[in-house]
Parts: structure tokens; C-alpha cells; sequence
């Protein structure tokens, strides 16, 4: 078993030229500040580790497995054609907010709508990084240039707060075909935020996940069920 330490303050630097100008975007304070390059580490990550490393999985700490995590590497099989990365959708209407201008201005969207037809955005909790597949995609790779960046916030009114995720969610609005969608039982998100703040009526469409759980996602502080 081999263990390798990577310094924050390292990565950061590495981080900080690559995603500076999506930071404005999808961070929460106002400007770009150097230390929040580090929540946009899986953005780039196929730019700084090391060329061996071929995947990656990265995952959230407030996480509870129910099953191997030898399985969800398995996931990589899975990966259709063109797909760079794993990930589950989110599981609160977060993203059906967030799109709320490009909502109004395209009222037969799907894009902030529940599944299993909707568009619901992703939630970067658990993530499967094929970073061989990441540094040979030219798309993916166009995709983190800052006028491509621009030019996608600026068509969806994007404005976001949650790092990597928010990258993830608006370029899957466009070229969902980069990802491959984890099942809801590998990030079986319990974060029930949005349900009290206005959207009550919808929210159990986006919330409910069938399936045996594989993996908890306490986001938001919420508590994870006991054995």
C-alpha cells in the first residue's frame, strides 16, 4: 500500500492560473480569493497529478459507506464513449433556483427540472475523475478556458456559490454527454435545506432515490442513519 501526502499550499499554487477566472463564478464570497482555488482541485485535477495516476476517486468527508468502495471504482467500466467523469445528480432543487432567469426565458427547459427527465444538476460528493480520459478530451479541456466559462454563465444567468459542483452542473447543462450519471445510491444525499425555503411542493421529486443505499452523504450537517 502506498501513501502519498499532497501539500494544500502546493496544489493551490498549481490550481490557482487554471480555474482563477471560474472562481468569480461559483464561489461564495465576492472576488476570486487564492485559498478557494482548492474547491475547484477535481476541475484541473488531470493537470496536476502526476501522468500515472489514470483515476481518481474523490470524495466529501461527511460520507458513510454501506459497501466496498471497490465497487464504485468498478464505475469506471461503466463510462460511455466521450464521458470523463462519474458523478450522482443533486438531490435537492438547488440547481432549479439557481437557473431560476434561464427558467423564466425558457419555459420548456429541462434544465433545473426533477428526473428521471429533468436536469437537476450534479453534487460533487462522490466523484469518479478518469484523469487519462480528462487530459485527452479536447472538449473538457476547452471547456475550463475562461472566455468558454464566460460565454456558458452568461447564456444560463449562472451565478453559484458551490465550487467545483457548479462547474460540473452548468457544463453538463450543455455537453451532458462529459459525464457519466452515478446512481442516487452512491451519493445518497440527506440534506433536506431546500425543502423549508420555498420549494416544498416539488422537492420530494428531486429527493427520492430507490435502491439499497451504498453510500450516505450527511451534507449540510445533516445526521446519518445508525446501523
Amino acid at each position: 500500500c502506498q501513501v502519498t501526502v499532497h501539500d494544500v499550499n502546493e496544489l493551490t499554487e498549481k490550481l490557482f492560473p487554471i480555474v482563477e477566472a471560474m472562481q468569480k463564478h461559483f464561489s461564495a464570497g465576492s472576488g476570486t480569493y487564492y485559498s478557494d482555488s482548492i474547491f475547484f482541485l477535481s476541475v484541473a485535477m488531470h493537470r496536476i497529478m502526476p501522468k500515472e495516476i489514470t483515476r481518481i476517486i474523490q470524495v466529501d468527508l461527511d460520507l458513510k459507506y454501506k459497501t466496498n468502495i471497490r465497487d464504485l471504482f468498478d464505475e469506471f467500466d461503466n463510462f460511455p464513449e466521450g464521458a470523463v467523469i462519474g458523478i450522482a445528480r443533486e438531490m435537492q432543487p438547488v440547481y432549479r433556483h439557481t437557473f431560476w432567469q434561464y427558467r423564466r426565458e425558457n419555459p420548456q427547459t429541462r434544465v433545473g427540472e426533477p428526473p428521471p427527465d429533468g436536469l437537476p444538476g450534479f453534487n460533487s460528493g462522490v466523484l469518479l475523475l478518469n484523469l487519462e480520459a480528462m487530459r485527452q478530451s479536447k472538449l473538457y479541456n476547452q471547456l475550463l478556458e475562461p472566455t468558454m466559462v464566460q460565454k456558458l454563465t452568461e447564456k444560463y444567468h449562472f451565478k453559484g456559490h458551490l465550487g467545483d459542483q457548479d462547474f460540473f452542473t452548468m457544463v453538463g447543462m450543455e455537453h451532458p454527454e462529459l459525464f457519466h450519471v452515478l446512481d442516487c445510491t452512491w451519493n445518497r444525499q440527506l440534506c433536506t435545506w431546500w425543502r423549508d425555503h420555498g420549494y416544498s411542493d416539488v422537492f420530494d421529486q428531486y429527493f427520492q432515490c430507490e435502491g439499497e443505499v451504498r453510500i450516505y452523504h450527511g451534507n449540510c450537517n445533516t445526521q446519518i442513519p445508525e446501523d
